[in-house]
């Protein structure tokens, strides 16, 4: 489509996390960049919309100020600010914007009305736009008005982070090189259950690491000392286990500490032995080399959660050498999951898979097969 000289509603998720002010990890807004820079070459005039937290009001802290000049950086031209995504501020600032230049609109969540997808709300939004592109693939699991509700008045297209997001899932799901592994890590069986049956049907091994692994290692009857258990999901890991049979792989040693802190003594005890006052916290050596052998000469990786208490680094062996396994393993690599993705870059990991998604909970709603609302609507449009 041509786009010269007309008004581009972009949704983009700069939803980064903050640090007194300042953005500590701006992955999601370089992400964002190459539609924005790519709209603004075709002399658009282009309007960009995200949210940033869960704001309960105009919380200051929650304001796109801040990630204004970020965004300059990253599309290498100035960036203009509105202080609200509708109203007078909002439309004042759209009718001054010339062709080739970008705008980036106040936090769509000071309005209560983006959530709650209300219809006058999204008309407000697409009053700003002639055309609408959806780029914020890590929001599309929501229905909301500046998602999938501004669709309904504009003609809507997927930007370009939304497309390469699709396509590495489809080559990594659909059209998977075999043998097809995938690593789970986290905290709780019960937010992932739906994302290790939906893999089940897909993978050849499905290897599980983190806190949820307990409740894998409770559900056989094994003692987890005073590890994280997730008691109410016990007959799920129980389900899932007896549906993977000789798919699913679970740590054979653990790195066990009395605290989740730095410094702590550590020792190394079997999987089906950890003592009282233990807890796991990371896999140990000897899964490292299980895991490891079961990534060797995979076709496809799909990586979603770390395996220890990476964010420690006295827990975090485990996540580096089985993302270092799947960085050399010769496979198409997908990684998914803010967790995830804030492991690698912080272990040095990052740049060396196929693929990084931006998406948390679209990912996770995507691996389980769930249809996303905001792709949805543009199949639609």
């Amino acid at each position: 489509m041509d786009v010269a000289g007309k008004r581009v509603l972009v949704r983009e998720d700069l939803n980064v996390p903050m640090s007194n002010g300042a953005i500590a990890d701006d992955a999601r807004v370089r992400a964002a960049a190459p539609t924005l820079r790519h709209l603004m070459k075709r002399r658009a005039r282009v309007i960009v919309m995200s949210h940033l937290g869960r704001p309960k009001d105009r919380e200051p802290d929650l304001s796109l100020r801040p990630i204004a000049a970020d965004l300059s950086r990253n599309v290498g031209r100035e960036v203009q600010f509105a202080e609200d995504c509708v109203g007078a501020p909002a439309t004042t600032a759209v009718e001054r914007l010339l062709s080739g230049q970008l705008l980036l609109l106040e936090n769509v969540r000071y309005h209560k009305e983006d959530e709650a997808n209300d219809t006058a709300f999204a008309r407000d939004l697409a009053s700003l736009g002639d055309l609408f592109v959806n780029d914020a693939f890590a929001a599309s699991h929501r229905a909301h008005a500046s998602v999938v509700g501004v669709a309904a008045y504009l003609p809507a297209f997927a930007g370009e982070l939304m497309e390469a997001e699709l396509d590495a899932l489809h080559k990594a799901l659909d059209n998977p090189r075999r043998p097809m592994v995938a690593v789970v890590g986290g905290a709780k069986v019960s937010t992932k259950v739906g994302v290790l049956r939906s893999l089940l049907q897909k993978v050849d091994a499905l290897l599980i690491g983190g806190a949820m692994a307990n409740t894998f290692f409770k559900a056989r009857g094994w003692p987890t000392g005073s590890g994280l258990v997730e008691d109410s999901a016990l007959k799920e890991a129980r389900d899932v286990a007896e549906e993977a049979g000789n798919k699913l792989v679970l740590p054979v040693d653990l790195v066990c500490a009395r605290k989740m802190q730095a410094g702590e003594p550590l020792r190394i005890l079997e999987a089906d032995k950890v003592e009282p006052e233990w807890m796991a916290l990371d896999i140990g050596p000897r899964s490292v080399a299980l895991f490891s052998d079961k990534l060797r000469g995979a076709g496809t990786v799909i990586w979603n959660g770390p395996v220890g208490v990476a964010e420690i680094e006295d827990f975090s062996d485990g996540t580096k050498e089985v993302g270092e396994a799947i960085a050399t393993s010769g496979a198409y690599t997908l990684v998914g999951g803010g967790d995830t993705v804030a492991a690698i870059d912080s272990l040095g990991l990052g740049g060396r898979y196929s693929h990084v998604s931006t998406g948390g909970g679209a990912t996770l709603e995507y691996l389980e097969g769930k249809e996303l609302p905001g792709i949805r609507i543009l199949k639609e449009a």
